[in-house]
């Protein structure tokens, strides 16, 4: 008696180590998860930062050529204030909408310029917008990346059997990056 007593109780020991495992190695899992999406924003908000940085520079070699243009250069300053602040702490959804918004005056502004030879022939214009340019292929390879660390958490966060310790320790799942109507490109293209 007291033989399967012991063998009851090793198994008892034996499957209360398994789940214990399970449970630590699956919420370690989910915090690895959640802080690759974490760090992965934080990429795209270097990335913005810079372009923030990049903005009145160029604002300011364009303003030389092209003074008339007056109501491009404060929608540009406007945007730019905007996106800013929704970087103080707005939810994705408002950071999304306030850099569409930034998006959409820089490529107004960069319109603006087309109509001057002299500034596009400018060499701190030209660098500028080169380096603008970089940097939005940055944010946009950061955003991707951000999306793709979001669709991994959330799949752990949703799934079986993780979805059971997610849910008992407070995991939820995250919203992707959407990009606003000014980021998505042209709807129709026409020749």
């Amino acid at each position: 008696m007291t033989t399967a007593l012991a063998v009851a109780g090793g198994i008892v020991c034996v499957l209360l180590i398994v789940v214990v495992a399970f449970l630590a190695v699956t919420y370690n899992r989910l915090v690895r998860l959640r802080n690759q999406a974490d760090a992965s924003w934080a990429q795209i908000d270097v990335q913005l930062k810079r372009r923030y940085d990049l903005i009145p520079n160029l604002v300011e070699t364009v303003r030389g050529y092209a003074a008339h243009e007056r109501g491009t250069l404060e929608a540009v300053v406007a945007a730019r204030g905007a996106a800013m602040t929704a970087a103080q702490g707005a939810g994705l959804a408002e950071r999304a909408a306030a850099e569409g918004q930034l998006t959409g005056a820089l490529g107004r502004l960069l319109a603006v310029a087309e109509a001057y030879p002299e500034l596009r022939a400018n060499q701190n214009f030209v660098a500028l917008q080169g380096e603008l340019g970089n940097t939005e292929d940055k944010i946009a390879y950061a955003r991707q990346f951000f999306n793709s660390a979001v669709q991994s958490y959330n799949n752990a966060v949703q799934t079986l059997p993780t979805n059971l310790v997610a849910g008992v320790t407070g995991f939820r799942a995250r919203d992707f990056y959407q990009a606003s109507g000014d980021e998505r490109g042209p709807v129709q293209v026409r020749f």
